[in-house]
């Protein structure tokens, strides 16, 4: 057994040292591939051109010492010259005494197993005595056979190169390298590439054409470390390893039987670096005799070892950036789902709905089945499945996990708050067979309350849960659960906003003699907050009846404060005070009065008394502040009411000119709040009170309260566009009816 170490640049070596070592190492190479031009001088006599003398050179080139002869014709001492027509050249040349040169002559040298194949450039020129007859042939020639075997080399190098250029893959690249280098070989070798494994610690399968298949998969995986074969222990130790009689190696004696199998006898294993010096693999050179390697075959590893790290780091290279390229897709992808998800999740505020839609998302881009439970009223309630077909959702709906169940993932995942994933079907009773579940993933819907539900994913056939689904659907059961908790919040506060609204509004419009009432009104925006609008309708003494429309400046519980005070200050002075001016007087005061946590801001409204007559209604109001009153007459004339007054709670004084009026029947008198005269249409342009005057002129002949009502939405609806209003809206009509 013979080890041949490799070579090392001193660690006490400066940069420079270093540099000029491996410039070295690699000019050393190319000579012991390449090599240098060998002249060979044989001198022959006579016609048997029997070998007087000839240069060291010549028998190197001819087979070393066991052909070290002379005084032996040519043809006996190569016989393999006769069958290739070189011995008939000599005859020729002996005979006509002509030169005869030959340019890259291809010339097998010796028999059997020793035959090699060489090339030459050479020329045979006849020797002269003093009378000048051929007395012999002088062979001069230069040994070529490196400098064919450098251009092919050189040639099929270019070739890696290439393919490594071209980003070949690097399967392709390997195998070729191997068959190009057991091509190159003067004898016979078979060549194995090793790579190694993402670890470090191990070494994979990449190229071995000529090697048994049943070889290439026993070594596939093997460990890097000391005494592990040729290629484990080169890979440990970052050298060469050259071991060149597997039979008696003690690094072979894991493997020595399998070497015996494959028919391989030595093997020479390089280290294939990365630049910084990490592992990248093995080149190894597998020979079936024992043999030891000479500086060409070393150099020739060394070669194609730099080769293999070229063409390894461009593949490592382009599956980092593949696989970077991959995760930013990946992400990519992950954010645009979740931002769908988040805006099918949010698109309404409904919590039942939300729910639904985070179902209808999970599927089938987190799992092929998904369940979704919530606690209402101390139990579990299934409200939202979603499948691939409508059996698979309603054998999913037809389950209800059970609530304080300890062997049902639901309840265990409801009690602990956290994420449960297995491999199996859930533990506990469920249609699991006959929707074919493999697997569960069941997160928590959590609101700052704790859990309020559960999201359960199910796998059926191949599909699995990974880290990246689970992370993804607990990311996404956090958006559903905000967006559930929002529209519970949402509900909770309209349905609040409602009930204090309606407390601040009439119950019910009460039945008034002699009139027709009709009121409206409508809060801007989604009627979260308690709009400043308010009108109201109450009896007072004698048949009369008291009407007020007005606006509160401001809205929400200030606001509400402000119309309670206002309704219920008039419902309390009016039958106590003796005309529409006293009342409003009376509101103004208390409004002066009221506590400052109580609000400060003003009020403008229109208050008024009717009394029913044979023939119509008797009108008296006022106005503080507010838009005018309009009067509608059975001409379908539009009549403002111009009674001057300021707004209240400003000042003591509210300077108001009471106004009397006669409805006869069929005429109306509208009341109604600036958010109908201010609404708005895409170029900013208001309604205004002209708009609102010839919509009333349009009303059918002798129209209903509600109809007027109903002319005058119409009319602003159609100017905005049907758009949300921005302010809150309120209409009170009243029209006076056909006494008989």
């Amino acid at each position: 057994m013979t080890r041949v170490p490799g070579q090392h640049v001193s660690p006490s070596a400066g940069a420079a040292d270093a540099g000029n070592a491996a410039a070295t190492g690699a000019d050393q190479d190319l000579r012991a591939l390449f090599g240098q031009s060998t002249a060979v001088f044989a001198s022959l006599a006579g016609p048997a051109h029997m070998l007087e003398s000839a240069n060291e050179a010549f028998f190197t080139a001819i087979g070393g010492s066991e052909r070290t002869r002379t005084g032996l014709p040519l043809g006996e001492l190569m016989p393999e010259l006769v069958e290739q027509g070189f011995i008939g050249l000599l005859d020729r040349v002996y005979r006509t005494g002509a030169f005869y040169s030959g340019r890259e002559a291809r010339v097998v040298l010796g028999e059997g197993p020793l035959a090699r194949e060489a090339f030459f450039d050479f020329t045979y020129e006849p020797r002269l005595d003093a009378g000048g007859n051929v007395m012999g042939v002088r062979i001069i020639g230069v040994e070529t056979t490196q400098v064919k075997q450098a251009q092919r080399l050189t040639a099929e190098h270019r070739a890696l190169l290439e393919q490594i250029a071209r980003q070949a893959p690097l399967p392709e690249i390997l195998d070729g390298m191997a068959r190009v280098i057991e091509d190159l070989a003067p004898e016979q070798v078979m060549v194995s590439v090793l790579l190694a494994d993402t670890d470090n610690r191990h070494l994979r399968h990449g190229a071995a054409p000529s090697l048994p298949a049943f070889y290439n998969e026993a070594i596939d995986g093997i460990a890097t470390g000391e005494g592990v074969g040729s290629c484990g222990t080169a890979a440990h130790r970052r050298t060469p390893v050259i071991v060149t009689d597997i039979a008696t190696d003690p690094f072979w004696d894991d493997f020595r039987d399998l070497a015996g199998k494959a028919g391989v006898a030595a093997c020479w294993s390089t280290p294939i670096l990365a630049r910084d010096g990490s592992l990248l693999g093995t080149f190894a050179m597998y020979h079936r005799v024992p043999r030891a390697p000479q500086e060409a075959d070393l150099a020739l590893a060394r070669v194609f070892a730099g080769t293999a790290a070229l063409a390894i780091e461009r593949h490592r290279a382009q599956q980092a950036q593949q696989a970077a390229e991959a995760r930013e897709k990946a992400a990519r992808d992950d954010l645009a789902f979740l931002l769908e998800a988040s805006t099918a999740l949010s698109v309404d505020l409904d919590a039942a709905q939300a729910l639904k839609r985070l179902a209808a998302s999970c599927v089938p881009r987190l799992a092929p089945l998904c369940a979704i439970d919530v606690i209402e009223s101390g139990r579990v309630r299934r409200v939202a499945t979603a499948a691939s077909t409508q059996h698979e959702r309603d054998l999913l709906a037809s389950h209800i996990p059970v609530y304080d169940a300890a062997d049902d993932a639901v309840a265990r995942v409801l009690a602990s708050g956290t994420s449960e994933v297995a491999r199996r079907t859930p533990t506990g009773p469920g249609p699991w067979n006959d929707l074919g579940v493999t697997g569960y993933l069941c997160v928590p819907l959590t609101d700052r309350d704790g859990v309020f539900g559960t999201v359960t994913l199910l796998s059926s056939g191949e599909h699995i849960f990974d880290g990246h689904t689970v992370a993804l659907a607990e990311d996404l059961a956090s958006r559903a659960a905000l967006a559930a908790r929002n529209a519970r919040q949402y509900t909770h506060r309209a349905a609040l906003a409602r009930d204090l609204q309606a407390g601040l509004l009439l119950p019910g419009l009460p039945d008034v003699p002699g009139a027709e009432v009709a009121t409206y009104y409508h809060p801007a925006g989604e009627g979260l907050d308690i709009g400043g609008d308010f009108y109201d309708v109450f009896p007072l003494e004698d048949g009369r009846w008291g009407f007020v429309l007005g606006d509160v400046c401001g809205r929400g519980a200030i606001a509400a404060t402000t119309t309670a005070l206002v309704r219920h200050t008039a419902r309390a002075v009016a039958p106590l005070l003796p005309g529409p001016g006293t009342v409003v007087e009376a509101i103004n005061k208390a409004l002066l009065n009221r506590p400052r946590s109580h609000g400060t801001g003003f009020v403008t409204l229109v208050y008024g008394q009717l009394t029913p007559t044979s023939h119509g209604l008797d009108v008296e109001l006022v106005r503080a502040g507010h838009t005018l009153p309009l009067h509608l007459d059975t001409d379908h004339s539009v009549h403002p009411i111009d009674a001057p007054g300021i707004l209240l709670g400003i000042s003591p004084q509210t300077h108001l000119t009471p106004h009397r009026l006669h409805l006869h029947p069929g005429e109306s008198l509208v009341l109604y709040t600036d958010g109908t005269t201010e609404a708005r249409r895409h170029d900013g342009e208001l309604f205004g009170d002209q708009r609102l005057a010839n919509a009333l002129a349009t009303a059918p002949n002798r129209p209903t309260a509600q109809t007027v009502i109903d002319t005058i939405n119409q009319a602003v609806h159609t100017f905005a566009d049907s758009k949300d209003i921005d302010d809150d809206q309120a209409i009170l009509v009243l029209t006076a009816t056909d006494p008989h």
